[in-house]
């Protein structure tokens, strides 16, 4: 993020001295302010909280940076998620964000109220939907295949709610595409390729075509959740 380097620049620190703040080498904060490497939300959260900004508020700085002007419309909360009004019809949703480590903990908190999350993750996104949205850190290589359309380990992914039901009513629209499953002991991303209304299954597809890597079905009956993965972060 360009956004960085000014910040770094104002607050009168190097390159050396941030990276000693966040617990990254020289290196890797020359590659995070030339826009050469992704930045993983861990470290942007330590970035944005050293310059004592919000993740949200980075992401407005360095859009406004680019050229592309925020709207004066006032940020909104809506199912969870904050949504940041974008000039061109475009937001930024800064939506909770269940890390690898969180995974466990939020399943066993489903349905319970009262769970604290204090994680978030940001995307712009194209349109306003009804349902909540969340964002999963990917856990394994299954939907790893080198491809564009690949979700390697750790990727960050934001899912849009879906009712279990409309996968038992769904049309083709909803087959051949990435979802997180959040099951009873487990959080997985597969892509689903069909319905067993016999038995009320869903067909899971991994990408990777290693042996350790099989397709299965799951039953609808077993699931929490499904969240359509809409956009991805590497």
């Amino acid at each position: 993020m360009y956004i960085i380097k000014q910040l770094r620049r104002k607050k009168n620190i190097s390159q050396s001295e941030l990276g000693k703040e966040i617990g990254v080498s020289l290196r890797t904060i020359q590659l995070y302010e030339r826009k050469d490497a992704n930045i993983p939300i861990k470290n942007l959260t330590k970035i944005a909280e050293y310059f004592g900004l919000t993740i949200a508020e980075l992401y407005m700085h360095e859009v406004n940076d680019m050229g592309e002007a925020y709207t004066k419309k006032q940020p909104f909360t809506k199912q969870g998620s904050v949504f940041y009004p974008l000039d061109y019809g475009k937001y930024l949703v800064m939506a909770p964000l269940v890390l690898m480590e969180w995974q466990k903990r939020y399943v066993e908190s489903f349905n319970k109220e009262g769970m604290q999350n204090p994680f978030q993750a940001g995307f712009v996104i194209d349109f306003l939907a009804d349902e909540p949205h969340r964002v999963f850190e990917v856990s394994g290589d299954s939907m790893n295949d080198g491809s564009v359309d690949a979700i390697p380990n750790k990727a960050f992914v934001l899912g849009l709610e879906l009712k279990k039901e409309s996968l038992s009513r769904g049309n083709e629209t909803f087959w051949n595409q990435p979802y997180i499953l959040v099951c009873a002991d487990r959080i997985i991303c597969k892509q689903l390729t069909g319905f067993n209304k016999q038995f009320r299954t869903i067909q899971c597809h991994n990408l990777n075509t290693s042996p350790e890597y099989q397709d299965f079905e799951l039953s609808l009956d077993d699931v929490l959740q499904i969240f359509k993965v809409v956009k991805k972060q590497l």
